[in-house]
């Protein structure tokens, strides 16, 4: 892994970090999550699990370098579908019975925007993923005995 690799590699291991442990909180905490869930999709404990369980699988698939793009897509996808559940907390003005920052109708109506850095994130690895597969590896260096051309077996270095 070279230098130019570092950057989008560390990007992504710190996105398939944040979906770590958003997953894994709706399993410690799932009656935050289940408070959000819009009323008009049923009973929230599935949604929430499955939410979970999704978020966890996008971030082993981030996690991966040749998984990595199709796990970006997927969280991006994740991000823009889970959406609809911060706006049930907008509009129910934060979290009931919470106490500040999740019982603020004020943060919760601040937090709508936030999606879009999460979204842009995630597409930002997926692209920097097709990128990385597009690029083209650097010929290795050849060198000749004295006496005769180099050939494909005679590499430079040690």
């Amino acid at each position: 892994m070279g230098p130019s690799s570092l950057v989008p590699a560390a990007k992504a291991g710190a996105l398939a970090a944040f979906l770590v442990a958003a997953g894994t909180a709706h399993f410690v905490v799932p009656g935050h999550y289940q408070r959000i869930v819009p009323g008009l999709l049923g009973d929230a404990e599935p949604w929430v699990r499955w939410s979970g369980v999704a978020e966890i699988g996008c971030a082993a698939l981030v996690a991966h370098p040749r998984t990595r793009r199709p796990g970006a897509w997927l969280a991006v996808a994740l991000f823009v579908a889970v959406f609809p559940a911060n706006v049930q907390m907008a509009l129910d003005g934060g979290i009931a019975g919470e106490p500040f920052p999740l019982g603020s109708p004020v943060v919760a109506w601040l937090r709508l925007p936030l999606q879009i850095p999460l979204i842009l994130w995630a597409r930002g690895v997926a692209v920097s993923g097709r990128r990385a597969a597009a690029a083209p590896s650097a010929p290795s260096e050849t060198r000749a005995s004295p006496g005769r051309h180099a050939s494909r077996g005679d590499r430079v270095g040690p």
